[in-house]
């Protein structure tokens, strides 16, 4: 359980990458971290790390497109006093074939998690969020949802609308006690970004940060995540597009080959 007085944080997609990286970080500013992911091993080694060093932490296996499981989750977290934020981090991109022969599948599936599971949580846990008096909504979009850029047409449509769900969001609940933030990342080097992306070919992965002498990190993000989160309640970052100093775009990149 929680400590009295303890804010929650509830982080999807939290099993790697920024996510995991989020939890850490926002457990270190004293948030109780509720980490989910649908790969149950993962989050609860997460969760017992943070566990370790200090921190207040619990792991729970959820599937963002599933929204009979998400609504169960947020009546199981009835349990928690008090949830002040949610970082919307579940999501992903599959492929980079030009439109012309992108795999609908594919464009469905990032759809699905980007967009359509980032309003499952959020319309489950807004009216905790709401009741908290103090919550903050954060929808982790991407570069991609500003800009279009040759053979990312599913994904770029995907974090379009995950960044038109925040700007709305935004206008419709103004004058209640929510912030909605958007961070917007460009390039990022995780463990499993680009080799998902191309369905586990490590080779054309590798080719994605080629000679780019240090794409962002994790950390990187979930730094610029948690900065946000922790400024004064009546401080809203609206939108953080967040690039490495190599990147001028997301098709102009400096690369040292």
């Amino acid at each position: 359980m929680t400590a009295a007085g303890t804010p929650i944080a509830v982080i999807t997609g939290a099993s790697s990458g920024i996510g995991a990286a989020s939890a850490r970080q926002l457990a270190e500013a004293g948030y109780h971290v509720v980490v989910t992911a649908r790969r149950k091993d993962r989050i609860e080694a997460l969760a017992a790390e943070i566990t370790a060093a200090g921190g207040q932490a619990t792991a729970y296996a959820l599937d963002v497109t599933d929204r009979t499981a998400v609504d169960a989750f947020a009546a199981e977290l009835g349990r928690f006093p008090s949830v002040k934020v949610l970082l919307n981090n579940a999501g992903g991109a599959l492929g980079a074939d030009p439109v012309a022969t992108g795999d609908p599948a594919e464009w469905r599936q990032m759809y699905e998690t980007n967009v359509i599971g980032t309003l499952h949580v959020t319309q489950a846990l807004l009216p905790a969020l709401t009741a908290s008096g103090d919550g903050t909504v954060v929808v982790l979009s991407s570069t991609a949802g500003h800009a279009t850029y040759e053979g990312g047409a599913g994904y770029v449509a995907a974090k379009h609308g995950a960044h038109v769900l925040a700007e709305t969001l935004r206008l419709e609940i103004v004058g209640t006690p929510v912030r909605v933030i958007e961070i917007a990342p460009g390039m990022v080097k995780t463990e499993e970004f680009a080799t998902t992306r191309f369905h586990g070919d490590t080779e054309k992965a590798a080719k994605v940060y080629a000679g780019v002498a240090e794409p962002l990190t994790a950390d990187d993000v979930a730094d610029t995540i948690t900065w946000a989160v922790t400024r004064p309640s009546h401080v809203n970052v609206d939108l953080m597009v967040i690039r490495p100093r190599a990147q001028a775009s997301n098709s102009k990149v400096h690369r040292e080959l």
